[in-house]
């Protein structure tokens, strides 16, 4: 299929996809069906076409609205355009032919059609709101304003516009127009704490405290029971300097109700303003302490306090403190928990924070983050039965996780226990999906061929290593131990060696890759490149494993270098004779049998 073919094919998708996002930014959730058939009686209403010509619109209109259900716009546009042949006064046309403009990304000639709807029926409040919308969207607040102002004359029922004015003056900061607005809201929709705050508001960014006194004033005398605005008023006063009117307040507010968290915040802050540090302090532990005060106010309250101390002097201690003793407490949720936790490990202190993630994994067993941090402490350990007490849990809680598979998979493995970490990667295999990180997903099955392999079990371990290379073809583990097997045994040698030599391209300082590469040239008698990469090895701390030392002896031997070859033979016996590296398995009794003898008789022997 050429470009253009696709183009056509997929384009009525596309643009019933705008339309929809149109409607939906000017508020119009609406079946068209029925709302085009409205606007078509109400232009029978005054119909300016003959007869003929309205029979010829009213067939070409509908049958524009039958193929844009059907989801044919591109035979819906041109049904519309021959409406408009007809009547290019038309509307409702207009008015759907602008939104394939829109589309199109032909601005102009969309911007036209809506103002030729609006001209066309300017009583019709979505044709307005649709092009105020447009305006808006675009950035050109005057013109947005300019259709929002007339729409208020036009639709005085309606409350929309004069909303969207204050949205648009607030953003213009024209904070004057925002309150006369609000004043007109008011006006047709009565008094409202949501108005009178707003107002408020925008007296403060006016700088007229004495008018935004008066509102909150008013707010309070109006709910004389809601002790929020009251709270609101102290605040004020403090802010202004009247912290004995805002001290008389708060003290009324919290006679009325002792466990105001608000209030209690707001004395305490009064407190702190007048220098009275022991009152303050026993203030904030009267809100922090109180399992009255929701667990928000008080996460609201540290955070601040967090701030203050990295502003001033950084004092960890005093916010540990604070942390430790609400964490005394039973805690409604995590919530708490995980800030002290967040703020224990920014702090560098880790040793503090385990117990406290600890804490979060009680009230939120489901918490990832948490159990995660203190996976990568428990691994940095090499503590693996920390490990797999974390992560058997969260199997249960989070079952669709596979990082839980994958480290206690790999604990399991630490442990020498092939049988539960196989068990533990075929589950995490049944949790892939098409979201999974392939990453991940490879080093699974990477794994799992690891582990298949130690069954000698090596069918099955050969398809894992295909389904990590699927997943991920560049998986250097999986191309390295994949390769280094097959050469083993003696295997399809041109597939390992192709698969090796990924590996020495992608890292070629690293000894144990160089090895497996070496090892797979000697087994298809290349001795010489065979050399040239044992050496390598050896270059690359392949000289500390025995197996790499003695497959550098057999290299010799084949090469024609055999007392060279009995050297590196006896140091691959002296090395494994001592304690294995870490990450590296120790000889067996098979392996080092085969290696005295090609000691004792100065000859190599293949296995």
């Amino acid at each position: 299929m050429n470009n253009k073919q696709t183009t056509k094919r997929y384009l009525p998708l596309l643009l019933w996809l705008c339309l929809v996002a149109l409607l939906m930014s000017c508020g119009t959730m609406r079946k068209e069906t029925a709302s085009s058939k409205k606007k078509l009686l109400a232009e029978e209403q005054r119909d300016p076409l003959t007869p003929e010509q309205r029979r010829k619109y009213d067939y070409f209109f509908l049958e524009a609205l039958r193929m844009k259900e059907k989801g044919d716009l591109d035979a819906a546009f041109e049904m519309y355009s021959h409406c408009l042949d007809i009547y290019p006064q038309g509307a409702a046309t207009l008015y759907e032919i602008a939104k394939f403009y829109m589309f199109l990304n032909q601005p102009d000639k969309g911007e036209k059609a809506l103002k030729d709807a609006v001209a066309s029926d300017p009583n019709n409040y979505w044709y307005n709101q649709t092009l105020a919308a447009y305006y808006q969207n675009k950035g050109e607040a005057a013109k947005a304003i300019y259709v929002y102002e007339d729409m208020v004359s036009h639709f005085p029922k309606r409350l929309e516009p004069l909303m969207s004015l204050v949205d648009l003056y607030t953003r213009t900061k024209d904070y004057q127009q925002v309150i006369n607005t609000l004043n007109r809201l008011e006006e047709r929709d009565g008094k409202s704490e949501a108005i009178s705050m707003e107002k408020f508001r925008m007296y403060l960014a006016m700088d007229n405290d004495e008018q935004a006194f008066t509102e909150i004033e008013n707010l309070a005398k109006e709910y004389p029971y809601d002790m929020r605005y009251l709270t609101i008023l102290g605040d004020v006063y403090m802010n202004n300097g009247k912290e004995e009117e805002a001290h008389s307040i708060f003290q009324k507010v919290l006679k009325e109700e002792p466990g105001y968290a608000p209030a209690m915040l707001s004395m305490a802050t009064y407190y702190e303003k007048k220098g009275q540090d022991s009152l303050y302090q026993a203030q904030l532990d009267s809100i922090l302490l109180n399992d009255r005060v929701e667990s928000n106010t008080k996460m609201n309250i540290m955070r601040q306090l967090i701030l203050r101390s990295e502003q001033t002097d950084k004092d960890s201690t005093k916010i540990a403190g604070l942390f430790n003793s609400i964490l005394e407490r039973k805690q409604e949720n995590a919530d708490i928990a995980m800030l002290a936790a967040q703020y224990f490990l920014t702090k560098k202190m880790d040793k503090e924070s385990v117990p406290v993630l600890h804490k979060v994994l009680e009230a939120d067993p489901e918490n990832i983050p948490a159990r995660l941090q203190l996976l990568s402490f428990a691994i940095r350990e090499q503590d693996m039965d920390e490990v797999i007490a974390l992560c058997t849990p969260a199997l249960e809680y989070t079952p669709e996780t596979l990082e839980f598979y994958y480290y206690l998979g790999l604990a399991y493995h630490q442990k020498d226990q092939p049988d539960e970490a196989l068990e533990v990667f075929k589950k995490g295999v049944n949790q892939v999906n098409e979201k999974s990180d392939k990453n991940i997903v490879s080093d699974f099955y990477a794994i799992m061929g690891d582990l298949y392999h130690i069954k000698k079990m090596n069918v099955e371990a050969y398809a894992a290593y295909d389904s990590a290379l699927v997943y991920k073809e560049d998986n250097i583990g999986a191309l390295n131990n994949y390769a280094y097997y097959l050469s083993v045994e003696r295997k399809h040698l041109d597939k390992a060696e192709e698969m090796s030599y990924r590996t020495v391209k992608a890292e070629p300082t690293n000894g144990t890759y160089l090895d497996t590469y070496a090892w797979i040239l000697f087994e298809k008698g290349k001795y010489a490149e065979a050399r040239i990469y044992i050496d390598q090895a050896m270059q690359n701390d392949g000289d500390k494993s025995s197996v790499v030392v003695e497959h550098c002896g057999d290299i010799y031997y084949m090469s024609g270098e055999k007392e060279k070859a009995l050297e590196y033979w006896r140091q691959a016996e002296k090395l494994a004779n001592e304690p294995p590296q870490e990450g590296s398995e120790p000889r067996d009794e098979k392996e080092l049998k085969l290696l005295k003898k090609k000691i004792a008789q100065k000859k190599y022997f293949a296995e």
